[in-house]
Protein backbone atom coordinates (compact mmCIF):
# COMPACT_ATOMS: atom_id res chain seq x y z
CA UNK A 1 0.00 0.00 0.00
CA UNK A 2 3.24 2.06 -0.42
CA UNK A 3 1.38 3.68 -3.27
CA UNK A 4 -1.45 5.27 -1.68
CA UNK A 5 0.52 8.40 0.29
CA UNK A 6 2.64 8.83 -2.96
CA UNK A 7 -0.66 9.42 -4.72
CA UNK A 8 -1.65 11.68 -2.36
CA UNK A 9 1.27 13.56 -2.72
CA UNK A 10 1.44 13.94 -6.14
CA UNK A 11 -2.10 14.74 -6.00
CA UNK A 12 -1.03 17.22 -3.63
CA UNK A 13 1.78 18.51 -6.01
CA UNK A 14 -0.78 19.02 -9.20
CA UNK A 15 -3.36 20.79 -6.51
CA UNK A 16 -0.62 23.45 -5.86
CA UNK A 17 0.36 23.41 -9.79
CA UNK A 18 -3.61 24.31 -10.81
CA UNK A 19 -4.36 26.96 -8.56
CA UNK A 20 -4.61 29.39 -11.15
CA UNK A 21 -7.81 27.33 -12.12
CA UNK A 22 -11.39 28.38 -11.38
CA UNK A 23 -14.77 26.14 -12.00
CA UNK A 24 -17.57 27.62 -10.95
CA UNK A 25 -17.82 25.69 -7.79
CA UNK A 26 -14.12 27.96 -7.56
CA UNK A 27 -15.45 30.04 -4.67
CA UNK A 28 -14.98 27.63 -2.12
CA UNK A 29 -11.92 26.84 -3.30
CA UNK A 30 -10.45 29.77 -4.25
CA UNK A 31 -10.21 31.85 -1.30
CA UNK A 32 -8.97 35.06 0.06
CA UNK A 33 -5.67 33.06 1.29
CA UNK A 34 -5.23 32.06 -2.36
CA UNK A 35 -5.28 35.09 -3.97
CA UNK A 36 -2.74 36.38 -1.29
CA UNK A 37 -0.90 33.91 -1.85
CA UNK A 38 -0.51 34.24 -5.55
CA UNK A 39 0.01 38.20 -5.04
CA UNK A 40 2.89 37.95 -2.62
CA UNK A 41 4.15 35.10 -4.76
CA UNK A 42 3.91 37.61 -7.96
CA UNK A 43 5.56 40.36 -6.30
CA UNK A 44 8.81 38.28 -4.99
CA UNK A 45 9.56 36.52 -8.21
CA UNK A 46 7.43 37.54 -11.01
CA UNK A 47 5.25 34.97 -13.57
CA UNK A 48 6.40 31.30 -13.14
CA UNK A 49 7.99 29.44 -16.29
CA UNK A 50 4.63 28.18 -18.01
CA UNK A 51 2.81 31.97 -17.59
CA UNK A 52 6.19 33.82 -18.87
CA UNK A 53 6.00 31.54 -21.73
CA UNK A 54 2.73 32.60 -22.64
CA UNK A 55 3.83 36.23 -22.39
CA UNK A 56 6.98 35.87 -24.48
CA UNK A 57 4.72 33.85 -27.59
CA UNK A 58 2.10 37.07 -27.06
CA UNK A 59 5.39 39.51 -27.12
CA UNK A 60 6.84 37.85 -30.44
CA UNK A 61 3.71 38.19 -32.56
CA UNK A 62 3.35 41.73 -31.55
CA UNK A 63 1.78 42.73 -28.86
CA UNK A 64 1.79 47.03 -29.06
CA UNK A 65 -1.60 48.77 -29.03
CA UNK A 66 -3.65 45.54 -28.96
CA UNK A 67 -6.31 44.30 -26.29
CA UNK A 68 -5.88 41.15 -24.24
CA UNK A 69 -8.98 39.35 -22.52
CA UNK A 70 -8.08 36.95 -19.71
CA UNK A 71 -10.26 34.01 -18.61
CA UNK A 72 -10.08 33.34 -14.77
CA UNK A 73 -6.55 35.03 -14.80
CA UNK A 74 -6.42 35.71 -10.97
CA UNK A 75 -4.39 38.71 -9.30
CA UNK A 76 -4.12 39.43 -13.25
CA UNK A 77 -0.44 38.90 -13.00
CA UNK A 78 -0.36 38.13 -17.39
CA UNK A 79 -2.29 40.82 -17.91
CA UNK A 80 -0.17 43.22 -16.13
CA UNK A 81 3.26 41.80 -18.14
CA UNK A 82 1.08 42.38 -21.26
CA UNK A 83 0.30 45.88 -20.48
CA UNK A 84 3.67 46.61 -19.42
CA UNK A 85 5.38 44.86 -22.55
CA UNK A 86 2.76 47.37 -24.94
CA UNK A 87 -1.05 45.94 -24.70
CA UNK A 88 -3.49 49.24 -24.73
CA UNK A 89 -5.76 47.52 -22.31
CA UNK A 90 -6.55 44.14 -20.47
CA UNK A 91 -9.96 42.38 -19.68
CA UNK A 92 -10.16 39.75 -16.55
CA UNK A 93 -13.55 37.40 -16.46
CA UNK A 94 -13.20 35.76 -13.03
CA UNK A 95 -15.61 33.51 -10.88
CA UNK A 96 -14.35 34.22 -7.65
CA UNK A 97 -14.35 37.81 -5.76
CA UNK A 98 -11.44 36.27 -4.06
CA UNK A 99 -8.68 37.77 -6.30
CA UNK A 100 -10.68 41.25 -6.61
CA UNK A 101 -8.79 43.33 -3.97
CA UNK A 102 -5.48 41.89 -4.81
CA UNK A 103 -5.81 42.17 -8.29
CA UNK A 104 -6.61 45.65 -7.97
CA UNK A 105 -3.79 46.19 -5.58
CA UNK A 106 -1.21 44.81 -7.81
CA UNK A 107 -2.65 47.32 -10.67
CA UNK A 108 -2.53 50.17 -8.59
CA UNK A 109 1.62 49.14 -7.49
CA UNK A 110 2.09 49.08 -11.24
CA UNK A 111 0.49 52.11 -12.10
CA UNK A 112 -2.45 50.69 -14.71
CA UNK A 113 -5.38 50.32 -13.12
CA UNK A 114 -6.52 52.83 -15.56
CA UNK A 115 -6.17 50.28 -18.09
CA UNK A 116 -7.56 47.65 -16.26
CA UNK A 117 -11.28 45.78 -16.18
CA UNK A 118 -12.69 43.09 -14.62
CA UNK A 119 -15.61 41.01 -14.54
CA UNK A 120 -17.24 38.48 -12.37
CA UNK A 121 -19.00 35.61 -14.44
CA UNK A 122 -19.27 32.48 -15.89
CA UNK A 123 -17.40 32.87 -19.23
CA UNK A 124 -18.73 29.95 -20.86
CA UNK A 125 -21.97 31.03 -20.22
CA UNK A 126 -22.01 34.95 -19.99
CA UNK A 127 -19.25 35.47 -22.58
CA UNK A 128 -21.52 37.45 -24.94
CA UNK A 129 -21.55 40.32 -22.39
CA UNK A 130 -17.57 40.77 -22.82
CA UNK A 131 -16.05 42.50 -26.01
CA UNK A 132 -13.81 40.64 -28.34
CA UNK A 133 -10.51 40.81 -27.97
CA UNK A 134 -7.04 40.99 -30.00
CA UNK A 135 -5.30 38.08 -27.89
CA UNK A 136 -7.09 36.17 -25.46
CA UNK A 137 -5.67 34.40 -22.58
CA UNK A 138 -6.52 31.02 -20.86
CA UNK A 139 -3.67 30.13 -18.45
CA UNK A 140 -4.23 27.07 -16.45
CA UNK A 141 -8.50 27.31 -16.54
CA UNK A 142 -9.56 24.78 -19.21
CA UNK A 143 -8.86 21.98 -16.94
CA UNK A 144 -11.27 23.42 -13.79
CA UNK A 145 -13.80 23.60 -15.90
CA UNK A 146 -16.19 20.57 -16.83
CA UNK A 147 -17.36 21.83 -20.31
CA UNK A 148 -14.38 22.49 -21.92
CA UNK A 149 -16.16 23.01 -25.66
CA UNK A 150 -18.03 25.98 -24.50
CA UNK A 151 -15.09 27.39 -22.77
CA UNK A 152 -12.84 26.88 -25.48
CA UNK A 153 -15.55 27.56 -27.88
CA UNK A 154 -16.24 30.93 -26.28
CA UNK A 155 -12.62 32.01 -25.83
CA UNK A 156 -11.91 31.18 -29.32
CA UNK A 157 -15.15 33.22 -30.48
CA UNK A 158 -13.79 36.62 -28.73
CA UNK A 159 -10.14 35.83 -30.57
CA UNK A 160 -9.35 38.48 -33.12
CA UNK A 161 -5.36 37.72 -33.43
CA UNK A 162 -4.11 35.28 -30.55
CA UNK A 163 -5.45 32.32 -28.54
CA UNK A 164 -2.87 31.18 -26.09
CA UNK A 165 -4.01 28.73 -23.46
CA UNK A 166 -1.80 26.02 -21.21
CA UNK A 167 -3.60 22.76 -19.91
CA UNK A 168 -2.43 19.79 -18.20
CA UNK A 169 -0.07 17.16 -20.45
CA UNK A 170 -2.79 13.68 -20.70
CA UNK A 171 0.28 11.62 -18.78
CA UNK A 172 -0.41 8.91 -16.50
CA UNK A 173 0.78 10.74 -13.76
CA UNK A 174 -1.47 13.90 -14.49
CA UNK A 175 -4.00 11.11 -14.49
CA UNK A 176 -3.23 9.65 -11.64
CA UNK A 177 -2.59 12.77 -9.39
CA UNK A 178 -5.90 13.98 -10.95
CA UNK A 179 -8.22 11.04 -9.92
CA UNK A 180 -6.83 10.96 -6.23
CA UNK A 181 -7.19 14.97 -6.06
CA UNK A 182 -10.87 14.29 -6.80
CA UNK A 183 -11.20 11.50 -4.50
CA UNK A 184 -10.21 13.85 -2.01
CA UNK A 185 -12.64 16.38 -2.70
CA UNK A 186 -15.26 13.89 -2.74
CA UNK A 187 -14.16 12.81 0.51
CA UNK A 188 -14.24 16.35 1.64
CA UNK A 189 -17.93 16.67 0.69
CA UNK A 190 -16.75 19.68 -1.60
CA UNK A 191 -17.71 19.76 -5.02
CA UNK A 192 -14.92 21.21 -6.68
CA UNK A 193 -13.39 19.05 -9.23
CA UNK A 194 -10.65 19.14 -11.31
CA UNK A 195 -10.90 17.64 -15.35
CA UNK A 196 -8.04 16.33 -17.87
CA UNK A 197 -9.39 16.94 -21.24
CA UNK A 198 -8.01 15.80 -24.18
CA UNK A 199 -5.36 18.29 -25.52
CA UNK A 200 -6.01 17.48 -29.58
CA UNK A 201 -9.98 17.78 -28.85
CA UNK A 202 -9.14 21.37 -27.11
CA UNK A 203 -7.02 22.48 -30.02
CA UNK A 204 -9.82 21.26 -32.33
CA UNK A 205 -12.45 23.33 -30.78
CA UNK A 206 -10.19 26.58 -31.25
CA UNK A 207 -9.29 25.08 -35.00
CA UNK A 208 -13.33 24.90 -35.30
CA UNK A 209 -13.28 28.62 -35.15
CA UNK A 210 -10.50 29.49 -37.56
CA UNK A 211 -7.67 29.74 -35.50
CA UNK A 212 -4.54 28.04 -36.81
CA UNK A 213 -1.83 26.55 -34.40
CA UNK A 214 1.63 28.68 -34.44
CA UNK A 215 3.14 27.02 -31.62
CA UNK A 216 3.01 24.12 -28.92
CA UNK A 217 5.56 23.30 -25.80
CA UNK A 218 4.88 20.12 -23.75
CA UNK A 219 6.50 19.97 -20.22
CA UNK A 220 6.16 17.44 -17.45
CA UNK A 221 3.16 18.57 -16.47
CA UNK A 222 1.55 21.27 -18.42
CA UNK A 223 1.51 22.31 -22.46
CA UNK A 224 1.45 25.40 -23.93
CA UNK A 225 -0.03 26.33 -27.05
CA UNK A 226 -0.43 29.37 -29.17
CA UNK A 227 -3.15 30.18 -31.79
CA UNK A 228 -3.56 32.73 -34.28
CA UNK A 229 -6.21 33.81 -36.74
CA UNK A 230 -5.51 32.98 -40.25
CA UNK A 231 -7.25 34.97 -42.91
CA UNK A 232 -8.99 38.08 -41.01
CA UNK A 233 -12.78 38.41 -42.41
CA UNK A 234 -12.87 41.84 -44.83
CA UNK A 235 -15.43 43.95 -44.46
CA UNK A 236 -18.73 43.23 -44.52
CA UNK A 237 -17.61 39.33 -44.14
CA UNK A 238 -18.25 37.65 -40.72
CA UNK A 239 -16.14 36.46 -38.21
CA UNK A 240 -15.32 32.81 -39.04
Amino acid sequence: MEWVPRTFALASLILNRVMGCCSPSCDEFFTDSVARRDARRYRRHGLDGNAQRLVDFVRSEGIDGKTVLEVGGGVGAIQLELLRAGASSTTNAELSPAYEHHAAELADEAGLAGRTERHLLDFAQRGDEIEDADVVVLHKVVCCYPDFEALVGAASAHTRDQLVLTFPRDAAWTRIGFAAMNLLQRLRRRSFRVYLHPPAAIIAVAASHGLEPATRHTGLMWEFAGLTRGARPGPGQAKP
